[in-house]
């Protein structure tokens, strides 16, 4: 049961390029959602109590993940969504780099606070099967050159890199 997200992943991978290689003119749209601070059955469609109704309306058309193991914080839950991996195999064990918290283990790969080089994410993936990659949100996995949304796969980003910030009045850089 401890590898069964990295393996669902996988095989979601696989089947998406063997979709996307076998049918190019009908590649189904992906829309995948990560809400922050959110429980798992929260949301109706999980058998929560709040209304939900365009959220469980994609998910009766769709796939929902039912073996998902968050990492109890927002940056690494992002990098294991991203890549299928735990997060300390994917270089989040812990929070950014810019985390105070995070200051005594940044010398340690797997607590360098930013997606490592090892990993593919879910948009590196998809652009090689021809998929266009648009991300909106929050990205918390790396804010340095050549470790931002665009620069792992996403042609498009709007959003903010880090934590702490407002969508509406972001921290400039």
């Amino acid at each position: 049961m401890k590898n069964a997200f990295p393996c669902l992943l996988l095989a979601l991978f696989v089947c998406l390029s063997w979709i996307a290689a076998a049918v190019p003119a009908e590649r189904p749209n992906i829309v995948l959602i990560m809400a922050d601070d959110m429980g798992f059955s929260d949301i109706g469609c999980y058998g929560g109590e709040i209304d939900t109704p365009n959220i469980d309306g994609l998910a009766a058309e769709g796939v929902r993940f039912t073996q998902f193991y968050n990492g109890a914080r927002c940056c690494p839950t992002r990098a294991q969504l991203l890549t299928g991996l735990y997060a300390h195999q994917a270089g989040i064990g812990f929070m950014e780099p810019s985390n105070n918290y995070n200051k005594p283990f940044r010398h340690i790969p797997e607590y360098q606070g930013f997606l490592n080089r090892r990993c593919l994410t879910l948009a590196e993936l998809l652009k090689s099967a021809g998929y266009q990659t648009f991300m909106t949100g929050k990205w918390h996995v790396g804010r340095a050159p050549g470790q931002r949304p665009t620069d792992r796969g996403f042609d498009r980003f709007f959003g903010i890199w880090g934590g702490a910030s407002s969508f509406f009045h972001p921290k400039r850089g």
